[in-house]
């Protein structure tokens, strides 16, 4: 591929992520029914976002856990030139000891055990055990974009930084499966076929099978995203973004189906939007979406950095 058309898609894949983020904040646990209530019209803009006890704790067009999270992924590799799960974990805990916001509560319990850095993996695996090994929640998933920006070892690198909190293989699976879709879309120009999608699935768990297949062949609707119960899930998170991959013919129409859906938008739609960001690149996201993020220059500037690093290893 063109050099210009990865770098193109690289930074469309970090700013979609940042973009779902900060716009699916404006829906993150609603249903479907609150969302109409709130935005009769659609939310389609980071104004329009509703100043209710959630939500007021943010600045409008800033992002949340998720974006937070990736960064401290990004802030290593740009330390190390490399993927050092040490030195994310590292970056986690560090995180962990500011004033981080939105944060999951399996995620908290892991990075909030006192020696969490001593052995990352026990202690997730530890918390896993704690919650009955039912527990597969999407906070790894939601912070695996920039692992698949990574050109080499995509699975194993998707894997042991999913890992340092999330222990359940449907997140490890669904961490693979975006990681490894990203990298594909970025390095190669091309999308991993249902087939492909379906073969890594089913190496780390048969029940990510049927989220890959209501992805492809299902409505939106049916991975019914609001539900109280199951929003958080990773497979629904996994599933709305292969269903924007094989249903949506721009980002902005991915983002907004997802963001009007209600459920966990922001982690939804952090996640399908890094998949449409590296799907369309930059030149394909409105740039006001660009704009409108609080902290736009930080961000910009990490990208910056991150692609150069990128190139000069793999090109």
């Amino acid at each position: 591929m063109d050099i210009e058309e990865i770098k193109d898609r690289i930074a469309g894949c970090l700013w979609g992520q940042a973009i779902g983020d900060a716009l699916g904040l404006g829906t993150e646990f609603m249903s479907k029914r609150d969302v109409e209530l709130y935005y009769p019209e659609g939310l389609s803009e980071y104004s329009q976002i509703v100043h209710d006890f959630h939500r007021e704790r943010w600045r409008q067009g800033d992002w949340t856990d998720d974006t937070d999270m990736m960064l401290c992924i990004a802030r290593a590799i740009i330390a190390d030139k490399a993927i050092n799960s040490e030195t994310v974990a590292h970056n986690f805990k560090e995180w962990f000891r500011g004033t981080p916001m939105g944060i999951g509560q399996l995620t908290y319990t892991v990075l909030g055990l006192y020696d969490y850095e001593a052995d990352p993996e026990k202690a997730a695996e530890i918390v896993w055990d704690m919650y009955g090994r039912k527990n597969a929640a999407n906070g790894g998933v939601m912070r695996t974009s920039i692992v698949g920006l990574w050109n080499e070892d995509v699975a194993v690198n998707a894997e042991k930084i999913c890992k340092l909190t999330h222990a359940d293989p449907r997140c490890i699976g669904s961490c693979v499966i975006i990681s490894e879709l990203i990298n594909s879309l970025v390095w190669q120009g091309r999308e991993l076929t249902f087939e492909d999608l379906c073969r890594i699935g089913h190496k780390y768990d048969e029940r990510i099978g049927s989220y890959i297949i209501t992805g492809k062949v299902g409505a939106l609707e049916d991975l019914k995203l609001d539900d109280e119960q199951t929003m958080g899930y990773t497979l629904k998170t996994m599933g709305c973004a292969i269903w924007c991959l094989f249903h949506v013919n721009s980002f902005k129409e991915g983002l907004l189906k997802v963001v009007n859906a209600g459920g966990d938008a922001d982690t939804n739609a952090a996640v399908a939007c890094a998949v449409l960001g590296a799907k369309y690149g930059k030149k394909g996201i409105p740039e006001h979406y660009i704009q409108g993020i609080k902290r736009k220059d930080e961000y910009e500037e990490m990208i910056r950095q991150l692609t150069d690093i990128l190139m000069d290893k793999f090109m």
